[in-house]
């Protein structure tokens, strides 16, 4: 799994590896009741909680200074922070190792993404060729028109969808269908733009321009996708802005007022 990993990726798994075995040793040794000191204890559940939340903190801070308080970085420095001054110091160093294992996870999975993406935007055609006075010439596809007949030479891509006009050869739809068996195509047969022609010589009438062929339609929702938010992405970024603050100062106010109505109501000698 570490060779499919960025370079950022490996060094977040290494820090979570190295985290989570400093936790356990801590751990045991308290458990054990090696480690009694509170002050020892803080100070060696520190180093684990650093190793695995630095990068956390800083965020926090930077997006602080920046005006952009409420955040995760926030929540989750204030979250820990509060679980070391109560006390519970394995927990504080739990749950920023959790959270690192959630955001290792989300970034390889948006890396796949990407790299998916990345493949199927070499199903653009480079070029098309049309015969023009007994000579092949090379043309952007998106000159073409419906009704112009192009060949398409064995390794080509198809650049438009099209109709066969004559030859026969085999078709890669992996990008596409993701079916590994090439399609064999002959005359009369429909011909999709952004396969590859594996054998034989192709002369193909083009249906329709490029921007309404099957390649220019995926192409176009590939690359409009990221810029559309579906539903619940809107209405969980809509909710985060008002539940984060909400949260957190309802922690300050019972933080503040809890002390202070125990006081209040404590028996006098």
């Amino acid at each position: 799994m570490t060779r499919s990993l960025t370079k950022k990726q490996n060094r977040t798994l290494w820090r979570i590896i190295i985290a989570f075995s400093l936790l356990l040793c801590v751990f045991i040794a308290q458990q054990a009741g090696t480690l009694q000191t509170p002050a020892l204890l803080l100070i060696l559940y520190l180093i684990p909680y650093a190793v695995i939340g630095y990068d956390v903190l800083l965020r926090a801070g930077r997006n602080i200074l920046h005006g952009k308080i409420f955040d995760e970085n926030f929540l989750m420095t204030i979250a820990t922070i509060g679980a070391f001054c109560l006390g519970e110091f394995p927990e504080a160093v739990a749950v920023m190792l959790f959270y690192q294992v959630g955001e290792l996870f989300q970034s390889y999975a948006v890396s796949k993404s990407r790299k998916s993406i990345t493949a199927l935007m070499d199903i653009r055609p480079d070029h098309a060729n049309i015969e023009r006075d007994g000579e092949l010439i090379e043309i952007d596809p998106e000159e073409l028109r419906a009704g112009d007949e192009i060949l398409i030479k064995p390794g080509d891509r198809v650049p438009l969808d099209g109709i066969g006009l004559s030859g026969s050869s085999e078709l890669d739809t992996t990008s596409l269908t993701g079916e590994s068996l090439p399609r064999a195509v002959s005359e009369g047969d429909h011909v999709i733009s952004g396969c590859i022609n594996l054998s034989g010589l192709l002369r193909v009438r083009v249906l329709a321009p490029y921007k309404e062929s099957t390649v220019a339609r995926i192409l176009d929702l590939v690359e409009n996708a990221a810029a559309k938010k579906a539903k619940a992405e809107n209405f969980i970024t809509t909710f985060a802005r008002y539940y984060t603050p909400a949260v957190v100062g309802i922690a300050a106010a019972l933080a503040v007022l809890l002390p202070s109505s125990s006081a209040n109501h404590s028996p006098t000698g």
